[in-house]
């Protein structure tokens, strides 16, 4: 049953949701950490993104089943019903931006019902009607660390949205090479991901491109903001530029193995660039 649960609940996902979160915090706290306010930030993060995971595994119980990767999860395989699975992810849900709103601020509750609303109820059903869900989907992925940010200061400030900014922007690389990895198994399930569209792997191509330079700007912007100081400058500015020149072989020659390159330099990219940033924070 714990094995199914933790399944459900994609507890990877929620992993980085909170180690992004948590930065978030520290970044916004400028170091001076107070452990009862980010205690109750990480309950209210972990409860409301699980939750909204599980919410999202019953929405796409029926296209899992027609996916290579997907079919054996615990809903299509009936490991735990849909019922349960309901119950469970509302709770979460609700437990967690109760605890957001009261333990926390009313502005993080609110960025956490953001999160969620987006994730279900648009990138979830965009999926199956447009390939823009990959850039919808990359603003509730984004969100956690501005969530972090406005935990600890109670304000939007422009050290969060910096974050939140370098996140929604290595995203794309990110999910476009699964997209094209697993575009078989999405055309098959009828899921509108970009290389699975009429002169869609062009168009992918061009997005990875885009988006992982774009990204070199974007990704020193903490610097400028005042949150970290010349070395993660000099630090971010190398890194991103790694990760653009790791992206060209997949523009020069659209395989797998290249598509596989790209998704393997941004698991490392981001945390580098994280580290990068609490290392050199300005207090």
């Amino acid at each position: 049953m714990l094995k199914n649960l933790i399944e459900l609940t994609k507890v990877r996902i929620g992993f980085l949701v909170l180690v992004t979160t948590v930065i978030g915090f520290y970044l916004g706290a400028q170091g001076e950490i107070n452990l009862s306010l980010l205690f109750f930030t990480i309950i209210g993060t972990l409860l409301s993104s699980t939750g909204s995971s599980v919410m999202n595994n019953v929405i796409e119980s029926e296209t899992d089943k027609l996916m290579v990767r997907t079919k054996n999860r615990v809903l299509p395989t009936k490991k735990v019903s849909l019922l349960s699975a309901k119950i469970i992810g509302i709770t979460f849900i609700l437990l967690g931006l109760s605890i957001l709103n009261f333990k926390v601020n009313s502005l993080t509750c609110i960025l956490s019902l953001i999160t969620i609303f987006s994730y279900l109820f648009l990138y979830t059903p965009l999926k199956r009607k447009s390939w823009l869900n990959t850039s919808i989907g990359a603003i509730p992925g984004a969100l956690p660390p501005l969530g972090g940010w406005t935990a600890a200061t109670g304000s939007l400030e422009w050290g969060g949205i910096a974050v939140f900014l370098i996140l929604f922007f290595w995203q794309h690389p990110h999910f476009y090479s699964i997209a094209y990895l697993y575009k078989e198994d999405y055309k098959n399930a009828g899921l509108q991901m970009l290389p699975v569209i009429d002169g869609g792997v062009k168009r992918t191509v061009l997005h990875i491109f885009l988006h992982a330079l774009i990204l070199i700007p974007i990704s020193t912007l903490p610097f400028f903001f005042g949150v970290s100081g010349r070395i993660y400058f000099v630090g971010a500015y190398i890194l991103s530029n790694i990760y653009m020149l790791l992206c060209l072989p997949f523009i020069l020659e659209q395989n797998k193995e290249n598509a596989r390159l790209i998704f393997k330099t941004s698991i490392y990219y981001f945390p580098l660039l994280l580290s990068l940033i609490v290392a050199d924070l300005r207090v």
